[in-house]
């Protein structure tokens, strides 16, 4: 019976983290009117799930985001403005590409969205290496990218599991999604990433 009601306390308290992690999220996201905010609360929740699945679980949550945000604001947002460009570029050279009647331009496009599926690797796998590793600006994008494709089975089970959380979250409670959505899709992409660190340490020491 002690170990019913411990389950559940834990079980309990671990939901409460989850769901506080994603209010902070969602308020520095807000204070930094989203287009500030998104990139230095996203590394700030990271930093904090970096901590739990290190053994840490018993950090200031508060303090590890807060610090985190204010340490990475400007470096994030560059990152993230660089990010936002790419993503934005690649987008309207796939509509050009597929407003032609050509046949060559629309073979083209295909190139563009080989493009974009690096480009999502490279997001799946920054967040994570931002927080672990002290980088140069580019080499960011370079080791997203070279440990996305070294374990392409990683990436491949990540990407489906998000999938299906969200799939299955709208399907049935969209309203999980905005309670525990960001923090828990952090955890589950940190704890696969992270389990490749030992790997890249001592390569991506500058």
């Amino acid at each position: 019976m002690n170990d019913i009601v411990s389950g559940y306390y834990r079980l309990c308290v671990s939901i409460t983290k989850f769901a506080y992690l994603n209010l902070l999220w969602a308020c520095f996201t807000i204070l930094g009117l989203f287009i500030l905010g998104i990139m230095p609360a996203t590394v700030a929740m990271f930093a904090v799930v970096r901590k739990w699945i290190l053994g840490d679980t018993e950090i200031d949550i508060f303090r590890t985001f807060w610090t985190s945000y204010k340490k990475e604001f400007i470096k994030s947002n560059l990152i993230g403005l660089s990010l936002f460009l790419i993503g934005y570029l690649l987008t309207i050279e796939f509509q050009i590409l597929r407003s032609q009647d050509s046949i060559p331009y629309f073979i083209a496009s295909y190139g563009v969205v080989g493009l974009f599926l690096i480009y999502f690797i490279i997001l799946l796998y920054f967040f994570p290496l931002f927080v672990h590793f002290n980088l140069k600006f580019g080499q960011y994008f370079k080791w997203s990218f070279v440990i996305g494709i070294a374990h392409p089975i990683l990436t491949i089970f990540l990407l489906t599991v998000i999938c299906v959380m969200i799939y299955v979250t709208i399907r049935f409670s969209p309203a999980l999604l905005f309670i525990f959505g960001g923090s828990v899709i952090a955890y589950v992409i940190m704890w696969g990433v992270a389990k490749t660190f030992s790997k890249y340490e001592e390569a991506t020491e500058i």
